[in-house]
């Protein structure tokens, strides 16, 4: 059965993110809103949690799966190293819709990484995921919270009308912007490069990078 904790987006009630948390801390999966679509919720430092990722979505293990956190400081047991090219992304839009591709730390799953070595991570500027991921203490999945193939979710009832039933908690947010993602960059090449467009343009990564 799925636990629906409904959440003021603006203020969220301390008493509902501990209810989401404790799903999380054991080691269960949780949908939540972000400042793009829904995400699918696990402690990303559970490896069996994980995995009920990779089954809910029906995703092919070779997908890596990125993770936001609610504090920068969350980064350094994250990141092998942090490029100055990502200093200057993450002062210029963290927390926001930009997610980084860093050099691993040996900690990571290389079930988040699909065996690259590298992992993408979000300061998320959404006031429950952010909420949630600071109770947590470290960072939490966030792939989109669909079957894979099937349209992406900007809403709580979107996501029950996939995925009900194999999710153990649903946090409703309310509506979250939808239409583009988060833009993914890798700052593990020189120079960086977009690997997907989304709700920052490319023009704009490229203009940030090029200032001294």
């Amino acid at each position: 059965m799925t636990t629906i904790i409904r959440i003021n987006p603006e203020k969220p009630e301390p008493d509902r993110i501990g209810e989401a948390v404790a799903i999380l801390k054991s080691g269960g999966v949780i949908a939540f809103p972000t400042e793009t679509l829904y995400g699918l919720g696990a402690d990303a430092r559970n490896e069996t949690a994980i995995e009920k990722i990779f089954e809910i979505k029906g995703r092919d293990f070779k997908n890596p799966i990125l993770v936001v956190i609610g504090d920068r400081g969350h980064l350094k047991a994250l990141a092998a190293d942090i490029p100055l090219q990502a200093r200057k992304l993450m002062d210029r839009f963290w927390p926001g819709p930009l997610t980084i591709v860093f050099r691993a730390a040996p900690p990571v799953s290389p079930k988040l990484t699909a065996g690259s070595g590298k992992i993408g991570i979000r300061l998320t500027s959404h006031p429950v995921a952010m909420a949630i991921a600071e109770r947590l203490g470290g960072p939490l999945t966030a792939t989109s919270a669909n079957l894979s193939g099937a349209p992406e979710c900007s809403s709580a009832a979107e996501v029950l009308s996939q995925l009900e039933g194999k999710l153990d908690g649903v946090v409703d947010g309310g509506q979250t912007p939808g239409g583009k993602g988060s833009t993914i960059v890798d700052a593990t090449v020189s120079p960086v490069k977009v690997l997907r467009e989304g709700i920052i343009p490319a023009a704009l990564i490229q203009d940030t990078l090029a200032t001294a």
